[in-house]
């Protein structure tokens, strides 16, 4: 590679692995090696990278504490983190998830593997072509358009108005959030959540709830059943915005959680 390279820090306690990682990635990036969370932020005191590769299992200051003080520190909360771990459980991904990783990837991984979850991190480009997929179902095709409007340019969007199809439509797509109507004749959003939830593919994946009626007790049901948030119609585009990005900017792992699910 020619010309400015990115830099990133890697975080492994055995040393044989963190040598190893580095030599996998020193032709493509400028790598750092950090044997501890320690030796990490004192590499963070004179250097700003791009990216950060934890390994999950390490004495002392764990993977998870150490993506906590780097999110709770607005100096690197900004820079993403990509996990390494030979314990791929549904629990491990999901913690990732809560914490704000990029990826969590299990070990053992190819090259190929880990430089193309890097890239997805570090190009644009590549983060484009590998859009969140968003699923909105409404029986009425003129909130599904604008909904489409909206959201293209920035995500993979199927839409749906014949509620009573999703099983069929979800043979075919791994939606990364779902968005409902609430009131649909012949299935509802609130017959949808139990259909959708009885997936364990989809037991986690984020349901965003469309109403015009936001009554505490219209919430109160969609939460309890499974719902994740609330967007009153009509809809604001900015605030519908916010709530897809807030609810997929960790699907790459819930895609790894979904493959977890078919193994």
């Amino acid at each position: 590679m020619t010309g400015k390279r990115n830099k990133i820090i890697i975080v492994d306690d055995i040393m044989f692995q963190l040598l190893s990682t580095k030599e996998r990635l020193k032709g493509n990036y400028e790598v750092y090696p950090a044997q501890s969370t320690e030796i990490l932020f004192e590499l963070l005191e004179n250097i700003s990278p791009e990216l950060i590769i934890l390994d999950v299992n390490m004495p002392n200051t764990d993977g998870y504490e150490t993506l906590r003080l780097l999110k709770d520190d607005l100096r690197y909360s900004y820079i993403p983190v990509i996990f390494l771990s030979s314990h791929n459980t549904r629990a491990n991904l999901l913690k990732a998830i809560a914490m704000g990783a990029e990826d969590f990837i299990p070990k053992p991984y190819t090259d190929a593997e880990l430089i193309d979850s890097i890239e997805i991190q570090l190009n644009p480009v590549k983060r484009k072509t590998s859009k969140p997929i968003i699923l909105a179902i409404d029986d009425n095709p003129s909130i599904l358009k604008s909904i489409n409007t909206i959201l293209h340019h920035d995500y993979a969007v199927y839409t749906l108005s014949e509620p009573e199809k999703i099983r069929e439509l979800l043979m075919i797509i791994s939606p990364d959030l779902f968005l409902l109507d609430c009131n649909m004749p012949i299935l509802s959003g609130f017959d949808l959540i139990p259909i959708i939830r009885s997936m364990q593919i989809h037991e986690d994946t984020p349901i965003v709830f469309l109403t015009a009626e936001s009554t505490f007790d219209n919430m109160s049901a969609a939460i309890s059943l499974g719902a994740s948030d609330f967007l009153v119609k009509p809809l604001d585009e900015i605030l519908l915005r916010e709530k897809i990005n807030k609810y997929t900017k960790s699907y790459i792992i819930r895609r790894r959680l979904a493959d977890l699910a078919k193994a």
